[in-house]
C-alpha cells in the first residue's frame, strides 16, 4: 500500500469520526435547548393550566388532580346527587355563592359549568386543611337525614355540600373554591383557564 492510499483512508476515518462526534454533540445541546420549552415546575407550580381526563370518571366517584400545587377534586354527580343539592339549601351559609371570589359559572346551585361535574380547589376555607369526600346520604356522623353527602373536614369539622356549599355553625367562612376552568371536549377539562383567557 502506498503512503497516498494511507492517507485517503486515514482521512476518512478521521472525518467520519469527527461528523459522528459532531452529531452527538449537536444532539446532546439539542435536547436540553428543546426540553427548556416546555413549562418549569415553577411554572406550573405558579399556575400553568392542568388538563383532567374526565371522560372514565364513573358516576358518584372523585378524583383528585393537582393544580398551583393544590389538589382540585372532579366529582361526577348523580341525578340523585344533584336532587339533594335543593335540600341543603336552607342548611348553607352561602346558597348562591356571592363571594366575589367564586367565577360567575360558580353563581348556581350547582355551582358548576355543566350540572354533572363539580370542580373544586380541595382545601377548607378555615385553614386550609383537605376535607375528605363523603357521598353517604344520610350519614349519622355528619347529621342523619340533613346530610345530602359533600365534604367533611376532619380537622375542625367544617361540612360542604356536593357544590362545596358551606354549612351554617361550622369553622368554615366560605364555600370551597372553584377554579377557573374551560372544557376543552366532553372528556377533557382545562383547569386554570376559562372562557375569557
Amino acid at each position: 500500500m502506498s503512503n497516498d492510499v494511507v492517507n485517503i483512508t486515514r482521512r476518512r476515518v478521521l472525518t467520519a469520526a469527527t461528523t459522528l462526534v459532531g452529531a452527538v454533540g449537536a444532539v446532546g445541546v439539542a435536547v436540553p435547548f428543546v426540553g427548556s420549552w416546555n413549562p418549569s415546575a415553577k411554572a406550573r407550580a405558579a399556575g400553568a393550566p392542568v388538563k383532567a381526563n374526565i371522560g372514565k370518571i364513573e358516576p358518584g366517584q372523585m378524583i383528585t388532580v393537582e393544580w398551583r400545587g393544590k389538589p382540585v377534586y372532579i366529582v361526577r354527580r348523580t341525578r340523585e346527587a344533584l336532587d339533594g343539592l335543593a335540600k341543603t339549601v336552607d342548611l348553607v351559609r352561602d346558597p348562591e355563592s356571592t363571594t366575589p371570589q367564586q367565577p360567575d359559572y360558580a353563581k348556581n346551585q350547582y355551582r358548576s359549568i355543566k350540572d354533572e361535574f363539580l370542580i373544586l380547589v380541595g382545601l377548607c376555607t378555615h385553614l386550609g386543611c383537605a376535607p375528605m369526600y363523603r357521598p353517604d346520604v344520610g350519614a349519622v356522623d355528619l347529621g342523619g337525614s340533613d346530610w345530602q353527602g359533600g365534604f367533611f373536614c376532619p380537622c375542625h369539622g367544617s361540612k360542604f355540600d356536593l357544590a362545596g356549599r358551606v354549612f351554617k355553625g361550622v369553622p368554615a367562612p366560605i364555600n370551597l373554591e372553584v377554579p377557573k376552568h374551560i372544557y376543552e371536549s366532553d372528556s377533557v377539562v382545562v383547569i386554570g383557564e376559562d372562557q375569557g383567557a
